[in-house]
């Protein structure tokens, strides 16, 4: 689901192909030079959706979602990353709740910076998906309580 979801926003939102990798085997949680943009999950599902990139990839893949050129890591790259979290999570929340009605979402947040560490839920089910594209990669984060 969380594949699938990101594919279909990068290709029909982004105009960008979206190659996935292998999950990671360890959940990452320290970045450098990077932007996060993070949703929460509530309700019959908790948790949370987040997608990660090193920040020239944010900035790439700003200026493709947005048609504007950005100069730095500012707030349209901050804005996008939580607009795309929120467009993940979405698509996600429709996985997990056919209905979709049992899950909320929380307004989108983000990260960013030289060094940062995020931490969601403590005993959760996760999965981190790398992703390839022409403008570098990033990656996909679902967490779900147990």
């Amino acid at each position: 689901m969380t594949i699938d979801a990101t594919q279909e926003i990068f290709e029909s939102m982004i105009m960008l192909e979206a190659t996935a990798l292998p999950p990671l085997p360890v959940l990452v949680s320290n970045f450098a030079n990077s932007v996060s943009g993070i949703i929460g999950l509530a309700g019959t599902v908790t948790g949370m959706v987040a997608i990660h990139a090193p920040e020239d990839v944010a900035i790439a893949i700003t200026e493709r979602f947005l048609g504007l050129e950005v100069d730095s890591c500012g707030e349209d790259v901050t804005d996008a990353f939580g607009e795309l979290a929120n467009m993940l999570a979405g698509n996600i929340k429709m996985d997990l709740d056919e209905s979709g009605s049992n899950i909320t979402l929380s307004v989108p947040s983000y990260v960013c910076g030289a060094d940062y560490h995020i931490e969601c839920v403590v005993d959760a089910n996760w999965v981190m998906i790398p992703f390839e594209s022409d403008d570098g990669e990033f990656m996909v984060e679902l967490q779900i309580a147990k």
